[in-house]
């Protein structure tokens, strides 16, 4: 890490087993503030498994995961009772939206506030107008996510994960579903919420879009990372028989 800058998540050592098999070996990681990395690997290379452990969804055999002030260590997940800090700190959206389909984009994304922060009605659907408005879809409030477009349901998917203004934002595969427009508009969003200050991990294995809006990327293989670095760099000129294959894969 650079003097100065400061560590939003560090992965130390991190293991996860399904059964008997081992699905992340011992994965280092450090993301800091202000910074998108891509976490980049074909598919089944443990790329949603990283994202899931850091964010408590999956139990870790071994190492530790540290995001402010919210340790994880190896055992099972704890209840959400024991989540909060960890809650604060971490946002993910997931590859499908998953917007609660009987609220409306404004109440999917006031609920947390109101529920884990105790503010009223009122405070929270003027924050989460404000994130709407910021994302571009303040229009679409009174929308329920079946009138919502792929690239709406969306934004006000990271809309919801950036109501309790984490440090940290995970998405997964972002770019799946989205045209060539809508992944710039989409790249541009991510690169001014890492001006404000986050940190963003994004696991995807769209090459262009890593190439084009991320910092540093990461490359996972069979549950290890193989090489890192800056995007340009790594994508450009791969050290590694997985990066090649990636890269012909993308």
């Amino acid at each position: 890490m650079e003097p100065g800058v400061t560590a939003t998540l560090a992965v130390h050592d991190l293991q996860v087993r399904r059964g008997a098999r081992v699905v992340l070996r011992a994965v280092n990681l450090v993301v800091n503030a202000g910074e998108v990395c891509a976490l980049m690997g074909v598919s089944g290379a443990g790329k949603s498994t990283v994202l899931r452990a850091i964010a408590a969804l999956d139990p870790i055999a071994a190492g530790t995961i540290s995001t402010g002030d919210a340790v994880l260590e190896s055992g099972p997940v704890r209840p959400e009772s024991g989540l909060r800090a960890l809650r604060r700190q971490v946002g993910l959206v997931f590859q499908s939206p998953s917007l609660f389909e009987h609220m409306t984009a404004l109440d999917n994304v006031a609920l947390a506030p109101i529920y884990v922060l105790g503010w009223t009605r009122r405070r929270a659907n003027g924050a989460a107008m404000r994130l709407l408005s910021a994302l571009g879809v303040e229009s679409r409030a009174e929308a329920y996510p079946r009138q919502l477009s792929g690239g709406e349901a969306q934004r006000v998917a990271i809309a919801r994960s950036l109501a309790l203004d984490p440090a940290l934002l995970l998405m997964d595969e972002p770019t799946s579903a989205l045209d060539p427009a809508r992944r710039g508009a989409l790249g541009e969003t991510l690169r001014a919420l890492a001006g404000e200050g986050r940190a963003l991990l994004i696991a995807t294995h769209d090459v262009d879009f890593a190439r084009q809006f991320a910092d540093r990327v990461v490359v996972l293989h069979q549950g290890d990372i193989v090489e890192e670095g800056p995007a340009e760099h790594v994508l450009t000129a791969p050290r590694t028989d997985a990066t090649r294959e990636l890269l012909r894969a993308g």
